[in-house]
């Protein structure tokens, strides 16, 4: 399900809420939503008003999420507006804002529309997962006897 992000609402909702966050800014913003993206297997895409920092070079590297800004003569939920009824399969889609507008908008093409707080509740229990590790059965149960022989051999190891 692709995810629409309504980036400074959400961004001014984490910092308004959680301490922890009160001064992250739009970049390290992209960087938590990319990692959850590819821990979940989806893609996002965000949303800022404005034309962004001047040197964009930092969203480059942020993978499973499309980094956006409106510019200087319209507005992010103009733009997440049209994303919302340009796409072919609204029922898929998930529009992330308090905005009541936004929400509105999702709604009518039934699309899911989520708060933000929610969002961002999920994304915080996704990211504080352990991740489980695939760890080879030899490294639990040590190598075979025969295994253990031939690297003795290998190295020419003296037993």
């Amino acid at each position: 399900m692709p995810v629409i992000i309504d980036g400074y609402n959400l961004l001014w909702f984490i910092r308004e809420s959680d301490e922890q966050f009160d001064s992250v800014t739009d970049a390290q913003l992209c960087q938590i939503l990319g990692r959850y993206f590819r821990l979940t297997g989806k893609r996002g895409e965000i949303v800022f008003d404005g034309t962004g920092p001047r040197d964009k070079n930092i969203f480059k590297s942020i993978t499973n999420l499309e980094i956006s800004f409106s510019g200087l003569g319209t507005e992010a939920d103009t733009i997440i507006e049209r994303k919302i009824t340009a796409s072919t399969a609204p029922k898929r889609l998930i529009v992330v804002s308090t905005d009541r507008r936004l929400r509105d908008a999702a709604r009518a093409r039934k699309a899911t529309a989520v708060k933000s707080e929610l969002f961002w509740k999920k994304v915080q229990k996704q990211l504080a997962r352990k991740r489980k590790t695939l760890e080879p059965a030899a490294k639990r149960h040590g190598l075979s006897e025969t295994e253990a022989d031939q690297w003795i051999k290998f190295f020419d190891l003296k037993q």
